[in-house]
């Protein structure tokens, strides 16, 4: 299974996961069958506002799974409409965040779970 992190440094698995998908800076992509974790820059950082692609986002690379702590109603159907679920972080580490994976223990996303906005009083709160 692949399963794409999104943190702001590139800490390899200690890397803490950032709060929302489509302003993260960065990538961690695991391949939970060769054990192999590897960084990707976001390639759409510069988007607007709302028109996220998250495929572009990832360079294309294939991908079963996203663990964030937020995204936008928009990238997160774009998403699983390719067949990628996506599931809210925990606070800390993509090695954490990937045995609560593992363990069944992070919660899938759904489309009313997407942010709205980020103006005062309508964000995702976990900014």
């Amino acid at each position: 299974m692949k399963i794409c992190f999104a943190v702001e440094k590139d800490d390899g698995v200690n890397s803490s996961v950032y709060g929302h998908f489509g302003s993260a800076p960065l990538f961690i992509m695991v391949d939970t069958n060769q054990k192999v974790a590897t960084s990707v820059k976001n390639e759409d950082a510069g988007h607007a506002h709302g028109a996220c692609n998250p495929l572009r986002s990832i360079g294309g690379l294939p991908i079963d799974a996203v663990v964030v702590g937020g995204i936008g109603a928009g990238a997160l159907m774009k998403l699983n409409a390719a067949g990628v679920k996506v599931f809210r972080s925990a606070p800390g580490s993509v090695r954490e965040n990937l045995d609560l994976f593992e363990q069944k223990k992070l919660t899938e996303l759904t489309v009313n779970d997407g942010c709205s906005g980020h103006q005062s009083g309508s964000g995702c709160g976990h900014h």
